[in-house]
């Protein structure tokens, strides 16, 4: 089964909803996916994810309230297949964090989706409910593109 982790800066607004979405993505085309996620930065370890985050996705019918931030460990990148960054900025670092016996790809997001290859996905934590939802189109249109990947409609 294909494993999965999204990781952006703290972990509490686009990786969660990245997760959420191919959850969703996922079980609706039948596609069986390990997925999880994680921030690079430790600073909001334990908590649930930004309120605003979890309100766009429960709008798209996605419950995001049992998540809990976490931060990206060296085991991670030898038990995912993919470690999926928001931002190009998250992939340097994931770059400079991975083990020397990492297994996993590593991409950004928005590679996943065509035409949008090396772009990243704007952090919505010092705007409105509005970025939120500019965030969920982002990484809804990647959860498709990644279950078409996968073998899903």
């Amino acid at each position: 089964m294909p494993s999965i982790l999204f990781v952006c800066l703290g972990n509490i607004c686009r990786s969660p909803l990245a997760e959420g979405a191919l959850r969703a993505e996922a079980t609706r085309a039948g596609v069986a996916v390990v997925v999880d996620s994680a921030g690079t930065g430790d600073w909001h370890a334990g908590e649930a994810p930004d309120g605003r985050a979890q309100g766009v996705a429960a709008r798209h019918g996605v419950d995001l309230s049992g998540l809990r931030a976490r931060q990206v460990r060296a085991e991670d990148f030898r038990r995912f297949d993919h470690v999926i960054a928001l931002d190009p900025q998250n992939l340097a670092d994931l770059r400079r964090l991975a083990p020397a016996d990492a297994t996993a790809a590593l991409s950004l997001l928005l590679d996943w989706v065509p035409g949008r290859e090396g772009q990243g996905v704007v952090d919505p934590w010092f705007g409105d409910a509005a970025g939120f939802e500019v965030t969920w189109a982002e990484v809804t249109a990647a959860a498709r593109g990644i279950v078409g990947r996968l073998g899903g409609s």
